[in-house]
């Protein structure tokens, strides 16, 4: 039997002031899919993900999130955005940043009750920094604080996981524990991630959306050394997508 839908988007387009950032974007995430996001700057991919997030309403087209408009599906949906407007210096314990992820739960900071508190142990427990709930948040090292902030956005128990860059600024071997990880979560969890190292992440991902303000959808059987210098060489090469989305487009 087929996976459920979990995110659907049908000819969706969007622009900023005129300017085109997605264009007659069409295609589906299933239950239990693990899907990398890929493409140049400014193609696209943060757009793609308010979108699905519901902070942002296409010009054209329609987004499901769970069968419903992003925006009423929210609380299931866990998001780690690139930058954490978090302070690494501000003297905070890593079990107050996991907290905050119970804040959109109309909480106020520091007025936590107990369940809050138990699903934030839980979070730590998952992505193994139990032992460091009342370490300062400073004091940890960059891959460390990285599964922090994936705890605080595992902290509403989400079907959806939304990643952006997660494995920026961390060396290889921290950056492999941390996809090892995600893999454990994707037995029970959809995640798409926003990622540069596409071939490091192949052999974790389901599939890859190349995002350029159109978007393809590729299993990672069909990801090649060629298609990877394609994608991000010095030269702009194209990738024929006709035979999966009636078009052309590069992704480079």
């Amino acid at each position: 039997m087929d996976s459920k839908p979990i995110i659907e988007i049908d000819h969706v387009s969007f622009s900023y002031e005129g300017l085109h950032a997605l264009e007659d974007v069409s295609f589906t995430v299933h239950e239990r899919d693990f899907i990398s996001i890929v493409g140049p700057n400014a193609g696209g991919k943060t757009t793609l993900m308010k979108l699905i997030l519901g902070l942002l309403k296409p010009s054209r087209g329609t987004v499901r999130v769970f069968g419903q408009p992003p925006a009423k599906t929210r609380s299931r949906i866990g998001y780690m955005p690139q930058h954490a407007s978090l302070d690494p210096f501000f003297p905070v314990s890593v079990l107050d940043v996991v907290l905050m992820g119970r804040l959109g739960n109309g909480h106020k900071l520091g007025l936590f009750r107990r369940n809050d508190r138990e699903a934030a142990m839980e979070a730590l427990r998952e992505v193994e920094m139990y032992p460091f709930r009342q370490r300062s948040f400073s004091t940890l090292s960059g891959g460390q604080r990285q599964r922090v902030l994936i705890a605080r956005a595992l902290t509403s128990r989400p079907e959806l996981l939304l990643l952006d860059e997660p494995t920026s600024n961390i060396d290889i071997a921290v950056e492999t524990e941390l996809y090892e990880l995600l893999k454990r979560l994707n037995e029970r969890i959809t995640i798409l991630l926003v990622t540069h190292d596409l071939g490091f992440v192949s052999k974790y991902v389901k599939s890859v959306a190349c995002v350029n303000r159109k978007v393809v959808v590729h299993p990672t059987s069909e990801i090649s050394g060629e298609m990877i210098y394609e994608m991000y060489g010095s030269q702009v090469h194209m990738i024929r997508h006709d035979h999966m989305a009636g078009g052309t487009t590069a992704c480079v």
